[in-house]
């Protein structure tokens, strides 16, 4: 589902890489769920680092982000290829049948690795599978609003994604970012009619580049995106990173998870920076240093590693949690045998003729 096909051809390559390096990070993101964020986890009572906490809060800023741009940015091709009906079919089966694999086998398998360690069942929940209900969701809106606006969008000459352009769109999302956390403080996840499993303090960051993914498109900003803007981007962007890994626990101080206060505005506006620049200027350098084939076969496969990787990484989290290492090992260890693995699983999985459909191939 992730496949570039675009009337840009090969200038669009680094998507794959982009793609494939993005799903990196999610792997090691949840590899380094037990040993350094306080959030909840399948493996739990783990010693943790705080500096991993670190990582996964500046990862966790745009990486998320980025993977709806992306897939906002193939929506159009697609609905113009495939019509309004055949689009939403065609969207359903590759997001809508995963989801259901997933939740048949996925999340049992978790919930049983959980039980099975700590004799109890977890609160039920979609896991990282929320992504693929969003996607829907997302999938659908666009739908009914191309079949309401009976437009056909056209790939325009490279228009120049301005500075002001950029740091108008980054105080808008940073200000609806502060708006949403006054009711649902970040790490809060809601039922949305009781199924769309949600963060409410990350929809307007992860819609509103969902949004722009979709202008992208409309006005081929991939290309028109010069070097010196994404440059810029990358290095406000960086630096931001840099600086919260290096120094969380003073730059916290000045930060809250919600409510109507400097605080919560001061870091929805830090973190909201950091994602639209990091979001600009990670584009901006696999398009300019990246730009070649390769990846394709692994970046398509990158959608299935999504769904399949979080059993890999738990399993072997519960299989190294007596062991007598640091939290930093554990992590490191883990990330290392579950990346291999759950791209071999994946790539195992897409073969099987009557399983291609249900893991994303």
């Amino acid at each position: 589902m992730w496949t570039v096909k675009s009337p840009i051809g090969q200038r669009l390559q680094y998507l794959d890489q982009l793609k494939l390096g993005l799903v990196v990070l999610v792997v090691l993101h949840h590899a380094a769920q037990p040993y350094g964020p306080p959030d909840w986890w399948y493996v739990h009572g783990t010693v943790r680092w705080e500096p991993l906490e670190r990582f996964t809060v500046v990862n966790g800023s745009f990486f998320m982000a980025l993977f709806f741009a992306i897939s906002a940015y193939l929506l159009p091709p697609s609905y113009e290829r495939k019509g309004p009906r055949r689009f939403l079919v065609d969207r359903f089966r590759r997001i809508g049948m995963p989801f259901v694999f997933g939740v048949v086998v996925i999340v049992p398998a978790l919930m049983f690795l959980h039980h099975h360690t700590y004799g109890d069942f977890p609160e039920f929940s979609f896991a990282h599978l929320w992504f693929l209900q969003h996607l829907l969701v997302y999938a659908v809106l666009y739908a009914v609003w191309r079949v309401a606006i009976h437009r056909r969008p056209v790939i325009q000459e490279p228009r120049a994604l301005t500075g002001w352009a950029i740091t108008a769109f980054t105080v808008v999302i940073g200000l609806g970012t502060f708006a949403i956390p006054i009711k649902w403080p970040v790490d809060t996840w809601i039922g949305i009619l009781e199924f769309i499993q949600a963060e409410p303090s990350d929809l307007v960051q992860c819609g509103g580049l969902f949004v722009a993914g979709l202008l992208a498109y409309r006005y081929d900003w991939l290309t028109g995106i010069t070097r010196s803007v994404g440059y810029t981007c990358l290095a406000i962007g960086a630096g931001l990173a840099i600086a919260h890994l290096a120094a969380l626990p003073a730059l916290s101080r000045c930060y809250a998870p919600g409510g109507a206060n400097l605080e919560s505005f001061t870091w929805s506006m830090v973190e909201s920076t950091m994602c639209v620049t990091l979001c600009v200027g990670i584009v901006v350098v696999f398009r300019e240093r990246l730009n070649r084939p390769g990846a394709a076969r692994w970046g398509a496969a990158s959608f299935t590693v999504y769904i399949v990787h979080v059993p890999v990484v738990v399993g072997l989290q519960l299989l190294v949690r007596d062991l007598a290492a640091a939290p930093l090992a554990k992590f490191l260890l883990v990330g290392a045998v579950a990346l291999p693995v759950s791209f071999v699983l994946a790539a195992g999985l897409r073969r099987v003729p009557y399983l291609r459909a249900w893991v994303g191939a």
